[in-house]
């Protein structure tokens, strides 16, 4: 028991305490107390405010984007009644291809050279004459990264749509069916209704795992690209990139800005713990009778 917990204290808490006090200096050998001073250098900082801006774009999107797409995924797998077992197979299958592989696929494509995959079919089948540059507006740029996250990630959530479609009586379809309902109308009057737990767990779940985007836009755009620069490959960044005017690199702002991040997802993370036992004790309640 004793080895574990060493273990866990050495790779997760000793990092992040060393983290969170080296936000408090000015440079990594701890040399001078500053206070919030990097917190204040951070907020000041347009790359943060873009980062800033871009993350919570990312969320966005993916809720319009990588969060309804599984939804009505699951939702067509449980209305077939052929084949399930090969669309299953078809939806999961980019779910088993490396990230990494996934978003340097998704560069080729998208890349602002006129011989970029969608390029070339813009201007050789559009008549466009030089293309898109992706890489230059993140009105565009954004919705891309969030489209190659959810082609990779989509099928496993909605397979885990699919198990809790599976749970709802089919004596209910059966009637809605029989009661002339249409798939829109099943869906929207009686899949959501009966799943809005599930659904809204998940939702939270996304947006905190959307917080962390960080090798997509790093390889699709680019480590100094503010177009797609998210929070955390900011840290990243400042730590590893980014130098002050004193040619060094910029430890104590990365630590800042990671923080900065952590605190965010902590808010989520206790909003979906505190959304959980909420809705289990209304579950409990409603067994009991007491609603």
């Amino acid at each position: 028991m004793a080895l574990p917990l060493l273990l866990f204290v050495f790779f997760v808490w000793y990092p992040i305490s060393f983290n969170v006090v080296l936000s408090f200096f000015n440079n990594e050998k701890f040399e001078s107390f500053v206070g919030f001073n990097n917190y204040i250098a951070i907020f000041q900082d347009q790359d943060f405010l873009d980062a800033l801006r871009n993350t919570f774009l990312y969320i966005f999107w993916s809720l319009i984007i990588g969060f309804l797409v599984p939804l009505i995924l699951g939702f067509i797998l449980s209305e077939a009644f052929h084949a399930k077992g090969f669309f299953r197979i078809a939806i999961y299958l980019p779910c088993m291809i490396s990230g990494m592989a996934v978003v340097f696929l998704f560069k080729s494509m998208f890349g602002d050279n006129s011989w970029d995959v969608i390029n070339v079919i813009l201007i050789r089948w559009f008549g466009m004459k030089d293309g898109v540059e992706w890489t230059k507006d993140y009105h565009i740029l954004i919705p891309v990264i969030v489209f190659a996250m959810t082609w990779r990630g989509a099928g496993g959530t909605a397979l885990i749509y699919l198990s809790n479609f599976q749970q709802i009586d089919d004596a209910i379809y059966e009637a809605a069916r029989i009661d002339g309902a249409s798939p829109t109308q099943r869906f929207t009057k009686l899949t959501i209704p009966m799943m809005k737990t599930t659904i809204f767990m998940l939702l939270i779940l996304q947006v905190i795992a959307v917080f962390q985007v960080f090798y997509e836009p790093m390889v699709i755009a680019g480590v100094d690209n503010n177009n797609a620069i998210s929070l955390m490959l900011l840290s990243y960044s400042f730590a590893f990139v980014k130098k002050d005017s004193f040619e060094r690199l910029q430890y104590s702002k990365s630590a800042a800005t990671s923080v900065v991040l952590a605190l965010i997802i902590l808010a989520f993370t206790l909003l979906y713990f505190g959304l959980t036992r909420y809705f289990e004790k209304r579950a409990e309640a409603k067994s009991e009778g007491k609603l």
